[in-house]
């Protein structure tokens, strides 16, 4: 069962190799402890599509989805969405971090971000970032 979610960022990272913190972490992690939100994935088909070199992109993508499965956004994350989106209804923005918040809380699993502060505002969303050291 998967631990963690990795937000658009973080996969970004993986899929450019840089900063090399994060596939260190990664590369900790065993096969199936990380997913992304196909919330996530279609941020990232968003990045290939608007590319300088999309071929390149495509392959780097299609590389990283045979490391981290795509979790299907699913009946149970549009549950987790409705008090996401109550508890942040005055904020207009930030609606694909909702979605993606809501798909992590729904799995019951830490959401791998370099935005925590954003992350901090929906409730019941634990969050880790992996450009940081570790809490001792």
């Amino acid at each position: 069962m998967a631990r963690y979610m990795l937000d658009t960022n973080m996969c970004i990272y993986l899929m450019k190799n840089q900063p090399e913190a994060v596939a260190r972490r990664f590369a900790q992690c065993y096969i199936g402890d990380v997913v992304m939100s196909a919330i996530t994935y279609a941020e990232l088909e968003y990045g290939v599509t608007v590319a300088s070199n999309p071929g390149r992109e495509r392959a780097n993508l299609a590389s990283l989805i045979e490391d981290i499965p795509v979790a299907p956004f699913d009946a149970s994350a549009g549950v987790a969405y409705g008090p996401i989106r109550q508890a942040t209804r005055d904020r207009k923005t930030d609606h694909l971090d909702k979605l993606i918040a809501a798909h992590a809380r729904s799995l019951d699993v830490t959401l791998v971000t370099n935005n925590v502060r954003d992350f901090a505002r929906y409730p019941g969303i634990t969050t880790e970032n992996w450009l940081q050291a570790p809490a001792p």
